[in-house]
């Protein structure tokens, strides 16, 4: 069964444009984040838990948002972060 947090989930408009990769990272002078992903609360870009700074998983620390999804193209799964459940 689905959890309340990925049914309630929006879909907002990216913060920034997916060709310059996280900004966090970039800002810090990195760019070897592995994939980007999309807070479904604020429309954060940040990257994924396999890249070395994991920025999304510090973003949902920090101001708890649960939902995020993959912000690949082609792909459009759903993570939350709260219910540990894929949607």
């Amino acid at each position: 069964m689905i959890c309340q947090h990925l049914k309630d989930a929006g879909d907002p408009p990216p913060q920034t444009p997916y060709a310059q990769g996280c900004p966090e990272c970039v800002a810090g002078g990195f760019d070897d984040w592995v994939h980007l992903r999309l807070c479904l609360n604020c429309g954060k870009v940040a990257c994924c838990d396999s890249s070395p700074r994991r920025h999304m998983s510090h973003h949902h620390a920090e101001v708890g948002h649960p939902v995020m999804r993959s912000y690949e193209p082609g792909e459009t799964w759903r993570w939350c972060f709260d219910d540990e459940q894929l949607g």
